[in-house]
């Protein structure tokens, strides 16, 4: 029977008992597990053509060639994710008897199945938030295959929004400060550490200028529907979900689909309200913005703190960390806890907490 370990001698692969004694399995690849007979057939097959003759490889040349070509699978396939079963990570900052290195931030980015938490609305504004994070101070921590998964997901990000026009706005500031943070490492190449080819790294700048692009030239589908709108609902119902909204782009956004919501988007006190969820009193006193009528303007009391002051964020989920096992994961997904109670040892993580866990 076979059986999983992660110890000091090889973490996180597979061995199984034989007659020889136990010997280490290949990693698991749904991907290269369909293509294994494929790559079988064209290592018989393959033909080096020269200029006057063919030649054919030998037996043992095409042996050579199909494990040089599903390395290279490995190598090239940028959904990394497949290659985990397990969709959680041990943080460990230092080595034990058991646990040999320590855990990085690439590591963990590899492991916690961010493609799939990107099709899932609940999670979608986190993974984008740690992203932005990562694009800004951490870019280049990530190792080269973290790389290669951090413009996987980004690619699937901007079709997601190319073809469902979920939350443009969040996408481009992402990349904006992408194409910023890439415009000061590659023209300091030579004083920064930049994993990769610097080729690469043109390649994907000029990648998220096209992005870019396409972004801007996004078309808003208008959809057609003969049944109950926003504009139907009564007024108290419509100025309740705006009491609900937690970012000020969003009110102003929602104000600008009708002239009734752009009245109710413009209420001082709903703005108050903002301003007092976000930031606290001491703050309001040193930014006070009072109106031509003398009155506090909360609305740009909102934006001028903004700028000087972090606001707090709210997400459908988040990962979490438990804090007996040191293991973060997506709380759906579960986790190997050794404790009584699993739920009294859980703490939800925030994008920047994500980056703090990982700084050494």
């Amino acid at each position: 029977m076979p059986f999983l370990g992660q110890d000091w001698r090889s973490p996180g692969w597979r061995w199984v008992k034989t007659e020889d004694g136990w010997k280490r399995c290949e990693p698991f690849s749904p991907a290269l597990e369909g293509g294994n007979n494929q790559l079988n057939d064209i290592s018989r097959t393959v033909i080096i053509t020269g200029d006057d003759e063919n030649e054919v490889y030998s037996t043992e040349d095409c042996e050579f060639a199909a494990k040089k070509r599903k390395k290279d699978h490995f190598r090239n396939n940028t959904d990394s994710q497949c290659f985990y079963r397990e969709k959680w990570i041990y943080v460990h900052k230092e080595s034990t008897r058991e646990r040999h290195g320590y855990c990085t931030l690439g590591e963990a980015f590899n492991r916690l199945d961010f493609s799939s938490a990107i099709q899932d609305i609940r999670r979608f504004n986190y993974v984008v938030k740690l992203l932005q994070l990562i694009a800004k101070s951490q870019l280049t921590s990530l190792s080269g295959a973290a790389q290669k998964n951090y413009f996987n997901i980004l690619d699937k990000i901007v079709q997601k929004v190319m073809e469902d026009q979920y939350n443009p706005r969040l996408i481009k500031d992402l990349l904006q400060d992408l194409s910023s943070t890439l415009c000061i490492l590659i023209r300091g190449v030579g004083k920064s550490v930049l994993v990769g080819n610097i080729n690469i790294w043109i390649c994907r700048l000029e990648t998220i200028l096209l992005w870019q692009q396409q972004l801007k030239n996004l078309q808003m589908n208008k959809q057609v529907n003969n049944g109950l709108t926003l504009s139907d609902l009564p007024l108290h119902m419509l100025n309740n979900i705006l009491y609900r909204f937690s970012d000020g782009w969003d009110i102003i956004t929602l104000g600008q689909v009708t002239p009734t919501l752009y009245m109710l988007s413009e209420d001082r006190q709903l703005w108050k309200k903002l301003c007092q969820y976000h930031f606290a009193e001491k703050q309001f006193c040193r930014h006070l913005i009072p109106s031509e009528k003398g009155h506090i303007d909360w609305k740009l009391m909102y934006f001028a703190l903004q700028k000087y002051y972090p606001i707090k964020e709210q997400y459908g989920d988040t990962l979490h960390f438990c804090r007996h096992c040191s293991i973060l994961f997506w709380k759906d997904t579960g986790h190997p806890c050794t404790a009584s109670d699993p739920n009294t040892c859980l703490m939800p993580v925030s994008p920047q907490h994500f980056i703090d866990l990982f700084k050494f």
